[in-house]
């Protein structure tokens, strides 16, 4: 099955608002097996939105689209459905009586203008929204499915797992396609592919994408063969021969994060670590603590962002700072000696560096 994507909003094509909804909806639909051939933005227009799901339906069996569900006028999503498909759109007084009892819940009483939000195409179903006022729309037609779920990333993400997916589910069978994600860090984008370049010749079972962010390079390995089974052999087999390159650099697979990994190893090795933080303003903090079960061997941490700061809280010498200055491998060598003495754990990490264009 192939699919595309229609993400619908001025918003979205004018940069005011970030676009997180289709690489959601692609992860999810890959995890499938469904092949997302395109991904569209289109304005909040009509005659735009009529062409683009016209031009989905001539290339692809699944189109989804998000965005210009909601009650006021410049949601004009429901009208380019109708007229694509050529429905009228009918009033659905079970629908309003939900979304009524949405806002009764909330304490609100619901303005007349959502009453356009129980307004389906004929023959059209209606999706369940647990968290909205906008349900989502189900049609299928000429062994085509088209889906519009709402741009609220909250309320689009629960549609997909709660209704979409469970539903795609028995239209795809099985699936074949297994992904794996290698994830490196301390090495650059380049640097890996040379030491693995060899190995990526005439493949013709797995695809091999490079990922690179700021805190490392992934590598998605992904086979799609007979079976899942073969798949899954061809996968291993690769990954075993990059392991035997690049060992060193990996530090965990698919969903798993540097903390998460750098957390597991000190609760195997009954360490402790305290942080200290100058330029980064606790993010190296957050990223500890959000790791559930993170008390077992995370102690405190401290942000000391000025000069005086580092001297009377971790007690890096006045001279040290002067000489070498704050952003130096002295001044973050004297700050983890200086936070892991004072908080008595086994091991200290510490952060320094310039925020920003003007060193502040």
């Amino acid at each position: 099955m192939k699919a595309e994507i229609i993400i619908i909003g001025d918003e979205i094509l004018y940069g005011q608002t970030v676009d997180t909804n289709s690489a959601f909806i692609a992860e999810k639909l890959g995890e499938l097996g469904i092949e997302i051939s395109y991904k569209t933005s289109v304005a909040d227009d009509v005659k735009t939105i009529v062409e683009a799901i016209h031009l989905a339906q001539s290339r692809v069996n699944l189109i989804i689209s998000t965005g210009g569900l909601g009650p006021t006028s410049d949601d004009l999503t429901l009208k380019g459905i109708a007229k694509a498909f050529k429905r009228n759109l009918i009033f659905h007084p079970e629908i309003l009586k939900k979304i009524e009892e949405r806002f009764k819940a909330r304490g609100l009483e619901m303005p007349k203008i959502n009453q356009n939000q129980a307004l389906l195409p004929q023959g059209a179903k209606a999706l369940e929204n647990q968290l909205g006022s906008a349900p989502g729309i189900l049609i299928e037609e000429d062994k085509k499915i088209f889906i519009a779920l709402p741009g609220v990333p909250k309320e689009m993400k629960a549609m997909l797992e709660q209704e979409v997916i469970p539903l795609l589910k028995t239209k795809v069978g099985k699936t074949k396609i297994v992904h794996r994600k290698i994830r490196t860090t301390g090495i650059i984008e380049s640097k890996l592919y040379e030491k693995i370049q060899d190995l990526l010749k005439d493949l013709k079972e797995i695809k091999v994408a490079f990922l690179p962010s700021y805190q490392g390079v992934d590598l998605r390995l992904t086979a799609n063969l007979k079976t899942s089974s073969k798949s899954k052999d061809a996968i291993t087999q690769l990954e075993e021969k990059i392991k035997e390159r690049i060992g060193e650099f990996i530090y965990g697979y698919d969903e798993q994060t540097l903390e998460e990994v750098v957390g597991k190893i000190l609760k195997e090795n009954g360490k402790t670590l305290s942080v200290a933080e100058s330029c980064t303003g606790g993010l190296v903090l957050a990223k500890i603590t959000n790791i559930s079960g993170s008390s077992e061997y995370f102690e405190r941490g401290v942000v000391s962002y000025s000069n005086q700061a580092k001297m009377e809280i971790l007690g890096v010498p006045k001279e040290l700072l002067d000489k070498s200055g704050a952003v130096s491998p002295e001044v973050a060598l004297a700050m983890a000696k200086g936070i892991r003495q004072i908080s008595k754990t086994d091991l200290g990490l510490s952060v320094t560096g310039i925020a920003g264009p003007t060193g502040g």
